[in-house]
């Protein structure tokens, strides 16, 4: 099971709408795969206590993570960087296990022109030192807002063609670190 994690909390981000274009992709492949939206994360996550004691709600969270073949972290830019609910939602779950030696690639989303390589690249260096295994290709959308039509759908071919070619080689990649399929 592939788990895409959309990297915001914010209601009607182009974050979700990118997640759910990623999920048709692995869909299409037929690769097993869901979305792990944040903006369902709990608010008690949030309490100083939750480091020490985790809310009972954010378990399913916890679980979708461990239970993941591979991840794909679909992430906005925000001021330089990524979310800091995707940061909160990392710092909660289970260390070492979350990330060791599981699978990740990324696609960044931004309105600026860069389309969230910092965002993604900061991610690289967190998942880097929790030991993921990082697939080197990433998939960059700049000027986000120009991107989707009213639907949610990709104006461009040419991005959706390296979403669904991301999907392929990810899934392959999770087979070979796995020793399996994805």
């Amino acid at each position: 099971m592939i788990v895409i994690v959309s990297g915001t909390n914010r209601p009607g981000s182009n974050t979700r709408r990118i997640a759910d274009l990623v999920l048709a992709a692995y869909t299409e492949l037929g690769v097993p795969a869901r979305v792990l939206d944040l903006r369902e994360i709990p608010l008690s996550l949030y309490s100083p206590d939750a480091y020490a004691s985790k809310p009972p709600e954010f378990e399913p969270f916890s679980k979708a993570v461990l239970d993941a073949h591979g991840l794909v972290v679909v992430t906005p830019e925000y001021n330089g960087s990524f979310p800091g609910v995707l940061k909160v939602f990392i710092d909660h779950l289970k260390f070492p296990e979350s990330f060791e030696s599981k699978p990740v690639c990324f696609v960044g989303l931004a309105a600026g022109i860069w389309g969230a390589l910092r965002s993604v690249e900061q991610l690289q260096q967190i998942f880097g030192y929790r030991n993921a295994h990082i697939f080197p290709s990433r998939v960059f959308m700049p000027g986000i807002g120009g991107l989707l039509d009213d639907a949610g759908a990709l104006k461009d071919a040419e991005l959706q063609g390296r979403l669904r070619r991301q999907a392929e080689g990810f899934a392959g990649f999770v087979g070979r670190v796995r020793g399996g399929t994805a």
